[in-house]
């Protein structure tokens, strides 16, 4: 399935090969030196280990973080405009709220008026109609009477 493989380069192929070439150096120029002061020796701390194991090395000193600017202070206009904002919008939402409250109460005020009316209307219905049957004791018989009254005898 796999072709035999073959030493050396494949028929009908010449090989180069190619040797890197060095690359010469700029010329260096070194740079003057500048004599400085040697800096304070480090200071060499020990600490005794709970275990009592003595370990000794040159103390840290960590990087302070550059302090923060102070920030200027806000000027008293800006604060007046922004409370007057807050407060502009705290007055909306309240107007706001207070419409829904009045439309919420008229519609209750609305439903109670009708329940009354409604309540009322059917008192007034039953003192009238019951009026009949509770008052002197003649019952009037329309049906009869209108009945009677147009008859007519031949």
């Amino acid at each position: 399935m796999y072709p035999e493989p073959t030493p050396g380069p494949p028929a009908g192929r010449t090989s180069e090969t190619h040797q890197p070439v060095p690359i010469t150096p700029a010329a260096v120029i070194p740079a003057p030196l500048v004599p400085m002061q040697p800096g304070p020796v480090p200071t060499v701390a020990s600490i005794v280990l709970p275990d009592g194991q003595v370990v000794t090395g040159y103390a840290i000193n960590h990087a302070q973080p550059e302090p923060i600017a102070a920030k200027p202070p806000v000027s008293r206009a800006a604060v007046n405009v922004a409370l007057g904002g807050v407060g502009f919008l705290a007055v909306s939402g309240g107007l706001l709220l207070l419409t829904t409250f009045i439309t919420a109460l008229t519609a209750l005020i609305t439903q109670l008026i009708t329940l009354a009316a409604v309540i009322f209307g059917g008192w007034i219905a039953v003192q009238v109609f019951s009026a009949n049957r509770h008052g002197s004791g003649a019952t009037v018989h329309i049906r009869r009477a209108v009945f009677k009254r147009n008859h007519f005898h031949g």
